[in-house]
């Protein structure tokens, strides 16, 4: 067994890698892996799952996460290695030989190699420890807090490997080695000074001046274009060892010398941005697209986040290193109509030395004369709010070596094919840039320090977009008596936030209102609808049946939508909104439903001819329609476990469901969406489609069953009770009750499945009350032998599923049945039981038959082990774990594993 970090987190056994899920579940893998041996508190545990903040039930769903990552060592084989999970009070020990940590496998061999007394033996110890390496250290866990600053921690440590690898390389004169591995890191890596230093010394040494002295310029030039900075002591001392030791340099030349300003030129840039805070890896962006010949850079974003003060800061910062600069606003984006490429040419013409009097009347004779004027010269042109990639293409600068950046709420994608433009997104600051620009723009931190949890909640309500930061500035300096508190309290109010996040004519509002005018109406109708989307994202079906379009139409409107910054795409084919984009998209919902209930004309800027319940409605419809096609896939032999509303609305299309493990990615995928769905249908008083969202989603809860299910399964039994459906609650209750029992609160759930039976027979539904009876018997037996009554419910649920032709419940009460007989030691009856559902025919490859198969096979071999038949036993047993090997069932593998180990005492006792 081994654990990585070194790479993706994994964990690798002789069998293969096991299958440890989700990111949350490789974050928390990690951090006990960070401190193997050592007690942590599962308060640090959730900061590193959810360093943005957890949710409300964030310690159930860590200790679910520690469940299984603990059944999954089990399944590994982890204790013949030493290993265990273990629970200290609140907190977990992951117990361990650290030898079988990459990482410390790797601080070993490098502290290893430094007491060596020759330089071969040190190398190939450090070649051993960096092979451990697979990538980027903690790959697949959360991006940010504690593991974010111990992945850079273990990249440091890596860098400084290589370093020392490189060093030992020179010292038995192998220079040439020592640059190719240097410059693979310093290409990774380009403002590492130490890094260069190392790769030129290296260079000069194996022969390479030439190479080394550009390596210098190279790291001089991008220090200063992106960080603003002058070379460091180690690369000044580097570029000096090589000038002496150089017979080319000139007696002149000196380790620090500075780009040469350019000559005057025009300088149209506006000034500098106040307040200008973080950003560093947009600028370097900026500077590295720029860098390339007659550059284009299109600087985008969403309203609001600083797109112009980045090209500002970095057109400052690299002023001197062009014949001039031009600027012009298009204002693509404003309440004015946007400026005429005409007169921008006008500018800019005049601004290069041509009197008025001499311009040319047309505009393609003023796009010659610009060109003919820029050609010869490097010019930086800086157009802000551009709108269309036709606006811009006139006015980029002809000459080799200028740079146009161009900035824009649109992508601009027709500038990336008819100019090679680079994109740089701007994105919303993280927290500690976020509390930065709110400190800068009150005047100082002492305010922000004197309420530090008032100014933690007013950026965390910002939402890291700067113009609602500065908006918010604006508003605590006008009230500067008032503590901070009164206006995080008013600002926390969805209600009243996006009014008090615009001041006059500026604000989060108007720069949406304004991107939203430009869009076509298809694009409008779908921003509005997204106002009643009750779940964090949605697909292009979900947009279908929003906007009563075709998947495809719903995927040009998301797609345009996406180019404003409206949306962003987190993932292929998923489309979330920024928190403040989510609420201004509600209050327009919201005035469609006013417009809606006063004249009936809802369309406002969205064009709407259909009311916004009507639009939730087709949603809600949408997610039943998918989730009864998933359960099918998901598990074929079952029946379904409700029909569709008899008023569906149509199907508009939806997604492939190929197999049942694109079902349950699909599951998996929408399981807040379908919570939420859940929650609207309450909400809008559509119980039938409530409790359907929630019986629906049982493929996932049983798989998942500790997944902090019960306030959805609370949300949908009250729905069933509301319309008095005995079929609902039956199915409810019989879920309910039977996740409740997993979970240990055995009185609460005999408290649903002692009803759920009568009522799905008063439901006239055999199948359904076949499966309540046998959740009620797992309970009773869950502390105790079988009873009576318990064996009496699994013979008549056996009885009901088989009359019904039901083989998927018949199985199920079959699986139950034989482990009742098992612990009853009744063998000769769990061989009849196990008979029966090994013959049954019909059971599919996939799906829930084959697995409870493997259960039956499972209590067929321990009874024939006690039945002193132990070849027969093993053999039944070894069929059962490889099956459920082969389709990654955890519980059969566990299980079977567990009796043939069984097995082997008996044969090794009988010896």
């Amino acid at each position: 067994m081994e654990f990585r970090l070194l790479g993706a987190v994994a964990v690798a056994t002789e069998s293969g890698e096991l299958p440890l899920g989700p990111a949350k579940r490789r974050s928390l893998l990690a951090a006990l892996l960070l401190r193997p041996n050592t007690a942590v508190p599962l308060d640090q545990l959730i900061d590193a799952l959810w360093p943005e903040g957890p949710p409300a039930r964030a310690r159930t769903v860590a200790q679910g996460h520690v469940s299984r990552l603990r059944a999954l060592l089990a399944q590994g084989g982890a204790d013949e290695w030493g290993v265990q999970l273990v629970t200290r009070g609140d907190a977990y020990v992951l117990e361990m030989p650290e030898s079988l940590l990459d990482a410390h496998r790797f601080e070993e061999l490098v502290r290893l190699a430094r007491d060596q007394r020759t330089p071969d033996d040190a190398a190939a110890l450090l070649r051993e420890a960096l092979a451990l390496w697979r990538g980027p250290a903690l790959v697949g866990v959360a991006t940010g807090g504690a593991l974010r600053v111990a992945a850079d921690g273990l990249e440091e440590a890596r860098i400084s490997a290589v370093e020392q690898l490189a060093r030992t390389y020179g010292e038995f004169g192998d220079h040439a080695r020592a640059a190719a591995l240097l410059h693979a890191e310093a290409v990774a890596h380009p403002m590492r000074e130490t890094l260069a230093a190392a790769l030129m010394r290296a260079l000069y040494r194996a022969g390479r001046q030439s190479d080394a002295i550009d390596q210098y310029h190279r790291t001089r030039t991008l220090l200063a274009d992106e960080l603003g900075v002058d070379p460091g002591p180690a690369l000044r001392e580097a570029y000096a060892e090589i000038l002496a030791g150089d017979e080319t340099a000139e007696p002149g030349d000196a380790p620090v010398d500075r780009p040469v300003a350019a000559a005057d030129g025009p300088d149209l840039l506006p000034r500098p941005p106040r307040g200008f805070v973080g950003r560093e890896r947009e600028l370097a962006a900026i500077g590295a697209a720029a860098r390339r010949e007659q550059a284009v850079v299109v600087i985008t974003g969403p309203a609001g986040v600083g797109k112009t003060a980045a090209a500002l800061r970095w057109a400052h910062a690299a002023r001197d290193r062009y014949d001039g600069v031009l600027f012009a606003d298009l204002r693509g984006f404003s309440e004015e109509s946007g400026q005429e490429t005409a007169d921008v040419l006008r500018e800019f013409l005049i601004a290069l030395g041509v009197p008025a009097r001499e311009l040319p009347d047309t505009q393609s004779a003023l796009a010659a004369a610009y060109r003919r004027r820029s050609e010869q010269h490097r010019y930086l042109v800086v157009l802000d709010n551009a709108r269309t990639a036709a606006q811009v293409r006139p006015l980029l600068p002809a000459g080799p070596g200028s740079a146009a950046l161009v900035t824009s709420r649109l992508r601009l994608d027709g500038l990336a094919v008819s100019e090679l433009a680079r994109t740089v997104d701007v994105g919303v600051l993280d927290s500690a840039a976020s509390t930065a620009l709110l400190a800068a723009a009150t005047g100082g931190e002492d305010r922000l320090s004197a309420e530090p949890e008032a100014a933690a909640r007013l950026t965390a309500l910002c939402a890291g977009l700067p113009l609602a930061l500065r908006v918010v500035a604006a508003r605590a300096g006008a009230r500067s008596p008032w503590p901070l508190t009164s206006l995080a309290d008013e600002l926390a109010d969805e209600h009243r936030r996006l009014a008090l996040l615009d001041l006059d004519d500026t604000g989060v509002s108007a720069a949406l209102r304004l991107t939203l005018r430009t869009l076509p109406a298809d694009a409008r109708l779908l921003f509005h609808r997204l106002g009643r989307l009750p779940g964090p994202d949605l697909d292009r079906y979900a947009a279908a049946a929003l906007t009563a379009t075709s998947p495809a139409d719903a995927a040009t409107a998301l797609d345009r939508l996406t180019a404003a910054h409206l949306l962003t795409e987190p993932s292929p084919g998923r489309y979330a909104m920024h928190d403040l984009v989510r609420l201004y998209a509600r209050g327009l919902a919201a005035d469609d439903d006013a417009a809606d209930d006063g004249d009936g004309d809802g369309g406002g800027d969205g064009g709407a001819t259909d009311t916004g319940d009507e639009a939730l409605v087709r949603l809600l419809d949408h997610y039943v329609r998918t989730a009864l096609r998933a359960a099918a896939v998901a598990e074929p032999d079952d029946r379904p476990c409700c029909v569709l509303p008899p008023d569906a609305r149509p199907d508009l299309g939806g997604p492939p469901l190929p197999d049942r493990a694109g079902a349950l990615r699909w599951y998996a995928a929408q399981r807040e969406n379908l919570s939420a769905a859940a929650g609207a249908a309450l909400a809008a008083g559509l119980d039938d489609r409530a409790w359907r969202l929630v019986v629906l989603q049982w493929p996932s809860i049983v798989g998942y069953v500790r997944d902090d299910w019960v306030p959805l399964l609370e949300q949908g039994l009250g729905a069933a009770v509301r319309l008095g459906d005995p079929d609902a609650e039956a199915r409810l209750r019989a879920l309910f009750g039977w996740v409740l029992t997993e979970e240990g609160r055995l009185a609460q759930a005999l408290e649903h499945l002692e009803l759920a039976p009568a009522l799905a027979a008063r439901a006239g539904d055999p199948s359904s009350e076949a499966t309540a009876l046998v959740n009620l018997a797992i309970a009773l037996d869950r502390d105790g032998a079988p009873s009576t009554a318990s064996l009496a419910h699994v013979a008549r649920a056996a009885a009901l599923a088989r009359d019904a032709d039901d083989v998927l419940t018949e199985l199920l009460a079959l699986e139950h049945r034989a482990r009742q007989l098992l612990a009853l030691a009744d063998h000769d009856a769990v061989l009849a039981c196990t008979d029966r559902g090994l013959a049954l025919p019909g059971a599919s490859a996939e799906g829930l038959a084959p697995l409870r198969q493997i259960l039956l096979r499972v209590s067929r071999g321990a009874a024939l082990l006690a039945l002193g038949d132990t070849d027969e036993a093993r053999a039944c047993l070894r069929e059962a774990h490889d099956d459920a090997l082969r389709r990654g069932f955890e519980q059969g593998v566990r299980e079977a594993k567990a009796q043939l180990t069984a097995a082997d005492s008996r044969t090794a006792t009988e010896r």
